[in-house]
């Protein structure tokens, strides 16, 4: 008979979580200036220039959707910022299962990506893209419905 280790047991504490490395100081600064901007038409074509200017910016793609003038243009923007997303997470190790949360802000543009095509999906019926969007909110962050209008 063999004798039990004094050793501890590590138990998995779950599905990891992944964070976004935050954007560059100067392109966060380009947004907040965009967004400040009273003209909507202004604030968009600001949005835009920043966009261009620093393509894999998740929330300049997630903002650029909030403000489209149709639900077609919404459900565009919505749709690269959400590739760009997952781009993203691939590249920082998550492995299409595990979280993505809200609290953590450097996610938070991805997460409005995911939103802004659940709610312009809905808009133009595409009923199917609404409930997967809805349903991968929740596996990316099980806390999405309490967080949604928390920023």
């Amino acid at each position: 008979m063999q004798a039990m280790s004094d050793s501890p047991v590590t138990f998995s504490t779950g599905l990891p979580e992944t964070a976004l490395d935050p954007e560059p100081a100067e392109a966060l600064s380009a947004l907040a200036a965009a967004l400040a901007h009273g003209d909507e038409d202004v604030r968009r074509a600001e949005i835009s220039l920043v966009v261009g200017r620093w393509p894999r910016f998740l929330d300049a793609w997630a903002q650029l959707a909030r403000l489209g003038r149709d639900p077609v243009e919404r459900y565009a923007y919505s749709r690269v910022g959400y590739h760009r997303g997952l781009d993203r997470l691939r590249a920082s190790g998550w492995r299409g299962s595990g979280y993505v949360r809200w609290r953590n802000p450097t996610n938070r543009g991805f997460l409005r990506a995911v939103e802004g095509l659940r709610s312009a999906a809905a808009e133009i019926a595409e009923h199917d893209e609404q409930e997967r969007c809805a349903l991968f909110l929740l596996q990316l962050d099980p806390d999405w419905e309490r967080d949604v209008h928390a920023d």
